[in-house]
């Protein structure tokens, strides 16, 4: 059976994309919108499910969401109160929870369930664009606290076997990742966000899956690394999918600049 492809997608900030602005830059934003709604278009005949992986959810082992309609968690502050009105009504769906569930357990992780939490902004702000009809059912799985690049990459590898059930695995983060960086809009930041991304591609596209792989686990030595990711959560939702790729090899899907600083996307598969 030909098994979907797995993506790493890069989300933006807070919720640009009901803002009137984009958060001060609506062409780099504009470019993200476009990529995203692609991407919906294309794969919302062929799949009956998303698995996300999102970067604003933490927990001490991997945690799926069990629920059926699950709420909005507005993870954004000082934004305007509408922000913090918008409704993405998809469904959850249990049944995938608990497939989610039971691979991460034979791989021997310990697991738990969350049946009350919101889809937070970095599921709903980019499925909202890409699937606005909100009738694909969503499960959201936790990082973990640890961050570790060798436990997310296993925990990908246990949910490769989903890419054949017609479910879409979507990573959401950002390919860079500091504050500090985006608003200072400095020559200097924009400079480590290219070393770093040139490098993240260029990782990315290595045929050899374990040499790929060992790259990622030792992502702190690439050159920009812990000037674009202070912490790593942003970046952890990739390793996730790098391990849900298998051998497959990667791509660079989406290139861009926000606020100055260059962000990607990645896809894995065909």
């Amino acid at each position: 059976m030909k098994k979907l492809p797995v993506y790493f997608i890069s989300h933006g900030g807070g919720p640009w994309h009901v803002m009137d602005h984009a958060m001060g830059d609506p062409v780099g934003y504009g470019y993200l919108r476009t990529y995203l709604t692609e991407l919906g278009q294309k794969y919302r005949p062929k799949i009956k499910a998303i698995l996300v992986i999102s970067a604003h959810w933490e927990e001490n082992v991997p945690t799926i969401h069990f629920g059926q309609n699950p709420p909005m968690y507005y993870d954004y502050y000082g934004f305007p109160e509408f922000t913090y009105q918008l409704k993405w009504n998809a469904p959850g769906h249990p049944q995938l929870a608990e497939k989610v569930e039971t691979l991460l357990n034979n791989s021997g992780f310990k697991t738990k369930r969350e049946h009350h939490r919101g889809f937070d902004h970095g599921t709903f702000v980019p499925l909202m664009i890409a699937f606005p009809e909100a009738k694909i059912p969503i499960v959201q799985l936790s990082l973990v606290h640890s961050l570790d690049p060798a436990t997310h990459l296993a925990m990908g590898k246990a949910l490769e076997p989903l890419r054949e059930q017609d479910v879409l695995i979507i990573g959401s983060g950002m390919s860079y990742h500091n504050m500090r960086g985006f608003m200072s809009g400095s020559g200097e930041a924009s400079k480590i966000s290219m070393q770093f991304d040139n490098w993240l591609s260029t990782t990315i596209s290595t045929a050899d899956a374990e040499k790929r792989n060992q790259l990622l686990i030792d992502w702190r030595a690439a050159p920009g690394a812990l000037d674009s990711h202070p912490r790593s959560e942003h970046l952890v939702p990739l390793f996730v999918i790098a391990g849900a790729a298998g051998k497959d090899k990667g791509s660079h899907d989406f290139s861009g600049k926000l606020m100055g600083v260059n962000i990607s996307g990645y896809k894995f598969g065909t």
